[in-house]
């Protein structure tokens, strides 16, 4: 009776190391086709590109960049509500995957209301666009291709690297090189990259509340005159929504001008 009580405990012991050894494969699998930005994804983000960073902005004057990655999405239209309330303006990093592609006509609608364009990536699939440069600049294509019908791409300059331009996950596919490689290249196909200085971390596990968007935002803010704030627009970020008309506030009570991301480096 023992020896059979010890066999089922052994039995079961192995059956339970075998559901968590598939669950935990699972997790890792899904980090590489990751949809939405991580800030963890990122080692040492800079403010922005260093070339980007010599803006001809009047001194001492305030700025801010609102953007908004891995749209358009169910939330689209509130945070376009709310811009043309505010009448500020804001750049959207769209992506082209399947769970977009409903929504992609609403691109049409940024562009007439003076908000700004820019690529992401049509499947931000960390394990598909970071397998090499060749592989990352056959997405672009594909996603410009997908937005072409609503989009001028003529006015299509800016991207913004999944996971930014230091992240690390694309080591594990493309090698350590592959995100210097990739920024050598940007400007080599006409683009301009930029990557944020502060971060709503709406995308973060837990779905954080409005109030904890808001605050981290507002905190990683103080004191900088230029921000680059990364936000993004997808249909699990509805707390965005909900944090965006407060975070619009604080910025225009503290100074600062909205600006589209081409202001980064025009001349004023």
């Amino acid at each position: 009776m023992k020896a059979s009580m010890k066999r089922k405990r052994i039995f079961w012991l192995a059956a339970w190391g075998v559901c968590c050894a598939a669950v935990a494969g699972a997790m890792i699998w899904a980090a590489g086709q990751s949809a939405v930005c991580s800030n963890a994804d990122l080692t040492n983000v800079p403010v922005v590109p260093a070339v980007a960073a010599q803006s001809n902005a009047p001194e001492g004057e305030k700025r801010v960049f609102l953007t908004f990655d891995d749209g358009p999405s169910a939330t689209t239209e509130s945070v376009l509500d709310i811009l043309k309330e505010k009448q500020v303006c804001a750049t959207f990093f769209v992506v082209g995957a399947e769970n977009n592609q409903k929504y992609l006509p609403l691109l049409q609608r940024m562009t007439a209301e003076g908000h700004q364009i820019g690529l992401h990536s049509y499947s931000h699939s960390y394990k598909t666009i970071y397998e090499s440069t060749t592989a990352f600049w056959a997405d672009i294509k594909q996603l410009r291709q997908t937005i072409e019908p609503y989009v001028d791409l003529d006015t299509v300059h800016w991207l913004r690297f999944p996971g930014g331009s230091t992240n690390t996950v694309s080591h594990k596919y493309g090698g350590s090189g592959i995100m210097k490689s990739l920024k050598e290249q940007v400007e080599e196909k006409g683009y301009r990259y930029v990557d944020w200085n502060v971060c709503a971390e709406d995308a973060a596990g837990g779905h954080p509340s409005a109030e904890t968007i808001y605050e981290n935002v507002v905190n990683e803010a103080e004191g900088k005159t230029t921000c680059v704030v990364l936000m993004h627009d997808t249909k699990v970020t509805k707390n965005t929504v909900k944090a965006l008309p407060d975070i619009i506030d604080w910025f225009a009570e503290n100074g600062y001008r909205f600006c589209g991301i081409s202001e980064l480096d025009q001349q004023i």
